[in-house]
């Protein structure tokens, strides 16, 4: 289960030149229904060459699109390295070549262009691709039909793909395709890409990885034969079409996995076939050389880690290291190799916060390199010269990020983000630049280009235009506070009407989603939402959204603390939240609500069932109603199995819908893969049994993002009424 983060459109307010004065109040279409008021940012960036050159994927008002370079110190353009809109091709019978994305080989004389791209999950897709050669401008379709995540090898001349569950590879220089599998087919064998769960929950797509010489490929290899198949049926035509796909829940069968390599250069093929107390292999990574390949091992409580060394060609395998944790060990991509396999930088929880850690290849020296009661929360990469780790951190605050590189070994790390609010960086291929996107609760992204020091060269967006704009609305800008509840300070955020007036008593809407390691109350710009709320606190009501116990950035104690009791603390938090602004002179306490998506609808679903005397409404979209309706992964993450913990029935909504008195609203698409509509389904089942009012909305075939056309605007418009009618 991912979070929900919302579309990125963002509302101007035309100001009225007769009330020139006067704050412009934001409407519905305004935020959902303008795709021309989009926030600024820098798109479509695939290099970024030390002190030469980055490289964009530029679009000129939609309809032209060139990859252009750039120099880092001035801007300028270097060059054009392609116009697309002088590629002619013969499919598209002259309109202009438009592509939805593209990749360098990694010496960067060819490109991949990725064009007719079609989903088949939330994250997964197909495309044509074609190979472009720069110094020829020749383009050549890569292969006959669709493929998946086409990759160039190390050296440029070959290109992997998957095509129909199978893996092959293409030779750029003789044209010849080779086939590495045969055995694939739907719902039951796929090599070189992941199936659903691993895909949503492990949160990688492509599964096949090329070694550092190019000579061999490293892939996956699901069986999901034994795994049941969910049937979704896709409305729309006189008889629905049935589209079923392999979705393991809680406490059944998931695929068998193993990691086969393939030797490009002479067929052959060794494989690794996991320990029988392994269930899951969520990560495999190549070393510097091809007779080193790092598989990630797990359990099925995913308890216990372990990084194998396995040697393709003599099929030896060692154990690298090893971590066992008392609920549950989260994964990453954190894995950088130090010298010629001599070392592995790698993040991990086990001194009670997120921080990065040593260990030499024999282990024999490990060592903490960051300390203290603060979070690493994501690693930019190693600068193997200088010995130099560059890593974001939530250092100051948990609602904050600022951008750090420290050395690996161990010094105070520094700061080279001087805003403060939320940075994310990307780092140029030798770490001596980085582009850092900065935003605050009420500012939308400032994007700048920085020397490795810190300092910073120039700006590249700063979003001025709509700052101006915004400052011709009617914002109040939002507030920061804490909640003293159940033994813990929590975090949270406040926005109240800009005409607020502390003698008077307000409707307040929270807004929950809640789950572990999420966070919903961050110094960063939040889009559409926020403009949504800022509408709402127009109209006249609080908003308040709240990191209950679980939430992230905070240490694993702070974290872990629901395992095996999804929804038990979190509901307390709410619920007791909810009373203490019941308690403040400016709340009426008789008009609070609350409202939640995914994780947050399920949150939303239980603090209204559990807090009805607090809770007058609560509407929840896409809600998770039982964890035994949810993917095996995520959910026994958390919850270990069905038969393991009765707490799956305890704190699931539909177990309390007899305490149901308020206002409620349940929202579902019935195209959702991620969370089912058959949670809905068995809500509304329950609601009716339990002879209990209700309101429900669902959206034919929209998925887990409810998106599309005017879809967004119905919802939020539906959204909006039900607030006013209710609250």
């Amino acid at each position: 289960m991912r979070i929900i983060t919302s579309i990125l459109l963002l509302c101007v307010c035309v100001p009225s030149y007769a009330q020139s004065n006067a704050k412009e109040k934001i409407t519905l279409e305004q935020i959902w229904a303008s795709g021309m008021f989009r926030s600024e940012s820098v798109y479509g960036l695939k290099s970024m060459n030390d002190g030469v050159h980055y490289t964009l994927l530029d679009n000129d008002r939609g309809s032209t699109q060139k990859i252009n370079q750039y120099a880092y110190a001035t801007g300028e353009l270097l060059k054009t390295i392609v116009d697309l809109s002088n590629i002619a091709l013969e499919e598209t019978k002259g309109a202009p070549f438009k592509v939805d994305g593209y990749s360098f080989s990694s010496n960067e004389k060819k490109l991949l262009f990725s064009t007719q791209t079609e989903k088949i999950y939330r994250h997964s897709t197909r495309s044509k691709y074609y190979v472009y050669d720069i110094a020829t401008k020749k383009i050549e379709l890569l292969s006959a039909d669709k493929q998946r995540y086409a990759t160039f090898s190390s050296s440029g001349n070959q290109v992997a793909f998957v095509r129909a569950n199978n893996l092959f590879v293409k030779n750029l220089e003789t044209g010849k395709e080779l086939q590495l599998t045969s055995d694939g087919k739907k719902n039951e064998i796929i090599n070189g890409a992941t199936d659903w769960v691993y895909e949503e929950e492990f949160a990688f797509d492509k599964a096949f990885f090329w070694s550092p010489t190019g000579n061999s490929i490293a892939y996956y290899k699901f069986n999901e034969s034994a795994v049941k198949e969910f049937n979704m049926p896709i409305y729309g035509t006189l008889y629905p079409q049935d589209n079923p796909f392999k979705y393991p829940k809680a406490g059944e069968k998931n695929s068998t996995v193993q990691i086969e390599v393939a030797n490009i250069i002479s067929g052959n093929i060794s494989t690794y076939s996991p320990e029988a107390n392994v269930e899951y292999i969520p990560r495999v990574k190549w070393s510097k050389t091809d007779d080193a390949l790092i598989i990630y091992t797990m359990n099925r409580h995913q308890s216990n880690l372990k990084l194998i060394n396995y040697n393709p060609t003599e099929k030896s395998s060692s154990v690298l290291y090893e971590e066992n944790n008392d609920a549950y060990i989260d994964i990453t991509d954190n894995f950088y190799v130090v010298g010629a396999n001599k070392g592995f930088i790698f993040t991990s929880e086990k001194s009670g916060f997120n921080h990065l850690h040593y260990q030499s290849w024999n282990g024999s020296k490990n060592f903490q390199i960051t300390k203290g009661e603060w979070e690493v929360t994501d690693v930019y990469g190693f600068e193997e010269n200088s010995g130099t780790i560059y890593f974001q951190g939530a250092k100051n605050s948990p609602m904050n990020r600022e951008v750090y590189k420290t050395s690996i070994k161990g010094s105070g790390p520094q700061k080279l983000t001087p805003l403060a609010g939320w940075n994310n960086a990307t780092f140029s291929s030798g770490f001596k630049y980085f582009i850092n996107y900065h935003s605050t609760v009420s500012s939308p992204s400032y994007i700048s280009l920085h020397k490795n020091s810190g300092k910073e060269i120039r700006v590249l967006k700063d979003n001025t235009v709509l700052n101006l704009t915004l400052t011709k609305c009617d914002i109040s800008k939002p507030e920061f506070l804490t909640i003293p509840v159940n033994g813990e300070t929590l975090n949270a955020y406040m926005i109240k009407p800009s005409n607020f007036d502390p003698s008077k008593k307000y409707p307040v809407l929270m807004y929950v989603y809640g789950g572990p390691g999420s966070q919903t109350v961050k110094n960063s710009w939040g889009g559409a939402n926020y403009l949504w709320y800022q509408m709402m606190a127009q109209k006249g009501y609080i908003i308040v959204s709240v990191d209950n116990r679980g939430t992230g950035a905070r240490g694993q104690k702070f974290k872990k603390l629901t395992y095996k009791q999804l929804g038990k603390y979190e509901t307390e938090d709410q619920i007791s939240s909810a009373k203490w602004l019941a308690g403040q002179s400016y709340v009426d306490a008789s008009r609070i609500g609350i409202w939640g998506w995914s994780y947050g609808g399920y949150m939303s679903s239980l603090c209204l069932f559990k807090g009805n005397d607090i809770f007058k409404t609560a509407m929840a979209v896409a809600p998770v109603t039982n964890w035994k309706y949810y993917d095996s992964i995520y959910t026994e993450r958390y919850m270990q199995t069905p038969e393991e913990n009765s707490g799956y029935d305890e704190n699931s909504p539909i177990t309390h819908v007899d305490s149901l008195k308020g206002n409620y609203l349940l929202v579902h698409g019935t195209g959702d893969d991620n969370v089912h509509f058959q949670n809905s389904i068995e809500m509304v089942t329950a609601l009716q049994k339990a002879n209990k009012q209700f309101d429900f909305m669902m959206y034919p075939n929209k998925n887990h993002g409810i998106y599309g056309g005017n879809t967004r605007l119905q919802l939020f418009q539906m959204l909006t009424n039900y607030v006013e009618e209710n609250l």
